[in-house]
């Protein structure tokens, strides 16, 4: 998969996540359950990920930074 960037919509428990590719064509339309989002990001290649802002984005940021994304 050739994926650069990956948008995540947060909720309270399943986020979705929507990747494309360097041309803008979609590659990835997802969801991961809350305890597994790391787990999912940490098999990717780097890439850019978009989040919204909200309360618990930079807890995200974090754990995403952590993990080399």
């Amino acid at each position: 998969m050739n994926l650069t960037t990956i948008g995540i919509d947060f909720a309270k428990n399943m986020f979705s996540l929507h990747g494309t590719d360097a041309v803008g064509k979609t590659v990835l339309i997802k969801t991961a359950p809350r305890g597994k989002l790391l787990e999912f990001f940490a098999n990717l290649p780097p890439c850019t990920a978009g989040k919204e802002v909200c309360a618990g984005a930079n807890h995200w940021a974090r754990g995403l930074q952590a993990i080399g994304q």
